[in-house]
């Protein structure tokens, strides 16, 4: 039944396409791009209904589901067969397709990669309204290797095969306080390198505060402590060297605070939380809040009648781990605020190569997140502070994900992003140029 379903969905959305040749956007109720794309009339692709879990193999490792489904049902599914997705980005309402077109990261990517590294086979829809199946094994390798980083520019995953792997019911933290960067990064890489650990990633509160966590499967704890509420994670990091979780908690540990960006809709004061309540402490209540935001222009409207200037950057950048601690320094000295999110990745597989998303794959990174406004009297051109930092992660080797704001000159873009191997790709799974290219739709917003 599903089976046939899923032909049926799939049967439409190509019809659709066939019947709008340029200009289509996507359909869907969730997003977690964080730039704006220009104000358009084109026709939606309606792709709200790829949104369910198809089948969980147990034996063979892997879950098949649609594209538009969110990680938040992905994992409850998987999880009543006790395995999870290899890696789950922190946030609940981002989809796995989503996180395969972009980039996605979470505390078990130091052994198994980004998201895209554990996608084992998907069927994208093209945009002439054809379909292809790709694998890194059949004639569609090229578009397997290249659909990471297309920002639905090439087609759109409608189904996806993703690795799985074992859970147990709980998750043992060890927290870890250093108090100089070099001593951090050492010991991140070495236990990178042990790999005796099943999540590894650390935060950074300030220039002689910064910890790195250690997660471990565990049957049987003493306590499990609830984040869910009233307690907020971020904050435990500093307050206790040990913590208990169930595997579903450990999962969302990041979820209900948006990290720590809750605090920007006034979430972290214990009056509002209570009214807030426990079902809407999520990144999904606060994305929406930020698009009203973003759609009223409340906050710039204050900001004007204040005569304060500012500037969203909010960005994730991966740097080479032997270039860490300058990275640190910079950031300390420019951006200045804090949590960041530190996160260590690796290349699953070091034989194959993401064309659109190029990381030396014998290499171990640091993803830096951070998320904020810089607020300031003076105005600084537009960008100002993340245009830094792109020239930064280039001058360290670094890349940087596509999910935000980029400002990126094309020539700039091009040699970063892989422009004749992204031709390659477009001339012949789009020839007729019917979507938006890369920079096009990442850096001009079109």
């Amino acid at each position: 039944m599903a089976a046939s379903l899923y032909e049926e969905k799939k049967l439409a959305a190509a019809e659709f396409l066939r019947a709008h040749r340029t200009g289509v956007r996507l359909g869907k109720d969730t997003s977690n791009l964080f730039r704006d794309r220009k104000a358009s009339a084109a026709p939606r692709l309606n792709v709200r209904d790829f949104n369910n879990v198809l089948r969980v193999d147990v034996a063979q490792g892997y879950v098949e589901v649609e594209g538009m489904t969110p990680y938040a049902k992905l994992v409850d599914e998987c999880l009543l067969y006790g395995v999870m997705p290899t890696v789950v980005p922190q946030l609940k309402s981002i989809t796995i397709g989503g996180a395969t077109t972009g980039c996605g990261i979470e505390s078990s990517s130091f052994k198994y990669g980004l998201v895209h590294e554990t996608v084992q086979e998907m069927e994208v829809l093209l945009p002439d309204g054809t379909t292809v199946v790709a694998r890194p094994d059949n004639e569609n390798r090229d578009l397997f290797f290249g659909f990471p980083n297309s920002y639905g520019t090439l087609g759109y995953a409608l189904k996806l095969k993703v690795k799985v792997v074992p859970v147990k019911r709980y998750v043992k933290l060890t927290h870890i306080r250093h108090t100089s960067a070099r001593s951090f990064f050492d010991e991140l890489a070495q236990r990178c390198a042990e790999k005796q650990a099943d999540f590894v990633d650390g935060v950074i509160f300030g220039r002689e505060e910064m910890y790195i966590t250690l997660g471990s499967f565990t049957d049987a704890v003493p306590y499990t402590t609830d984040y869910t509420y009233e307690k907020i994670y971020y904050r435990s990091i500093r307050e206790r060297s040990q913590d208990y979780l169930t595997i579903a908690d450990y999962i969302w540990r990041w979820d209900t605070d948006w990290f720590w960006c809750s605090k920007n809709v006034l979430a972290q004061n214990p009056i509002v939380r209570r009214l807030y309540g426990r079902r809407r402490l999520n990144s999904i209540t606060y994305t929406k809040i930020m698009r009203l935001n973003a759609r009223w222009g409340v906050m710039g409207f204050l900001n004007k009648l204040f005569g304060v200037h500012t500037e969203s950057v909010i960005q994730d950048v991966e740097v080479p781990i032997e270039r860490a601690v300058e990275f640190f320094d910079f950031y300390h000295d420019t951006i200045k605020f804090l949590p960041v999110w530190v996160c260590p990745t690796r290349a699953y597989d070091p034989r194959a190569v993401f064309d659109l998303y190029r990381m030396d794959t014998n290499k171990l990174y640091v993803n830096f997140g951070f998320w904020d406004v810089i607020r300031g009297r003076q105005a600084l051109p537009e960008g100002h502070y993340n245009r830094v930092i792109e020239a930064k992660v280039i001058e360290l080797g670094g890349m940087k994900s596509l999910y935000s704001d980029s400002f990126f000159t094309p020539e700039q873009f091009w040699r970063i992003y892989n422009k004749p191997r992204y031709e390659q790709l477009k001339a012949k799974y789009d020839p007729q140029g019917r979507l938006r290219d890369l920079y096009r739709k990442c850096v001009l917003r079109e």
